[in-house]
């Protein structure tokens, strides 16, 4: 049987305004909904950024803590907080939520060009961001926008910042990253230590062709508001769990099952589920 696809839904982002998408989640209750919503599509990693009540983002950890609480009310899922922030935040902003010891964070190994923007990550935050994920039990994500993060993320394994089983999200199509190809996709893959698992995420309209491809080759895939906003050309999307459903659908049609949180955590090699 094949192994069964992880659906990922960022249901938030950093960057998106309620004018550019009237259905964003803002506030804990709005974002627990709206995760379970992508759970009951398919979905069993929430990729979680928050925002303050006027829509501003934050890593604020008690707005986190309150998110947390909103979704493990509501469904059973992996909760994966993002140390990314918003471009500009400092590091010690960035890594409040990993205080609460989520099962994952997200994990971005080198800086790259965001936009009109530079998403800075040295390698001196890159490791003090590792070792507090290792000394809080909580599973890194490697965030990757460019080949040579993952190099980074393997001198982190080499350091023993990071064990094994590894796993990689290959974001492709921001602009200043790598381009939103399957070609570039491949390379990336063919790029991985042994053993790790990845997914995918693209970018805007290349989204729902990486999803396809990631699942075609092996792969699981990341979708949601965060980094696509439109279901089809010129339609705006109107929830993170329309985005999720195809992705389940595509998986079933492709001969692969959808993960269940408990087959993720099998394929991730993480131990718990609700704290």
């Amino acid at each position: 049987m094949s192994q069964p696809v992880i659906i990922t839904v960022a249901l938030v982002g950093a960057e998106l305004t309620l004018a550019e998408c009237p259905h964003l989640p803002i506030t804990p209750e709005q974002i627990g909904q709206a995760a379970a919503e992508a759970c009951q599509a398919g979905a069993s990693i929430i990729h979680l950024h928050v925002r303050m009540l006027d829509g501003r983002p934050t890593q604020d950890k008690e707005i986190f803590r309150q998110a947390i609480a909103a979704i493990q009310a509501r469904c059973d899922v992996i909760i994966q907080v993002s140390t990314g922030g918003a471009v500009g935040m400092t590091a010690q902003e960035r890594l409040q939520p990993v205080h609460l010891k989520p099962e994952m964070a997200s994990l971005t190994t080198g800086s790259v060009n965001f936009g009109n923007e530079i998403f800075a990550n040295p390698w001196s935050l890159i490791q003090d961001f590792a070792q507090a994920m290792q000394e809080h039990g909580v599973k890194p994500e490697l965030e990757i926008f460019d080949a040579g993060m993952i190099a980074n993320a393997l001198r982190l394994r080499d350091k023993g910042l990071v064990s094994e089983p590894l796993h990689f999200d290959l974001v492709l199509g921001v602009p200043g990253g790598m381009p939103a190809t399957v070609r570039n996709l491949v390379y990336l893959v063919e790029s991985l230590p042994p053993g790790a698992s990845w997914s995918a995420a693209g970018i805007g309209r290349a989204q729902t062709l990486l999803a396809a491809a990631a699942i075609a080759m092996g792969g699981h895939a990341r979708v949601g508001f965060e980094d696509n906003i439109y279901y089809r050309r010129g339609e705006l999307a109107t929830s993170n769990a329309q985005l999720a459903a195809r992705v389940s659908r595509l998986a079933t049609e492709l001969g692969r099952p959808v993960a269940s949180p408990a087959d993720a955590r099998r394929i991730l090699g993480l131990r718990g589920g609700q704290a």
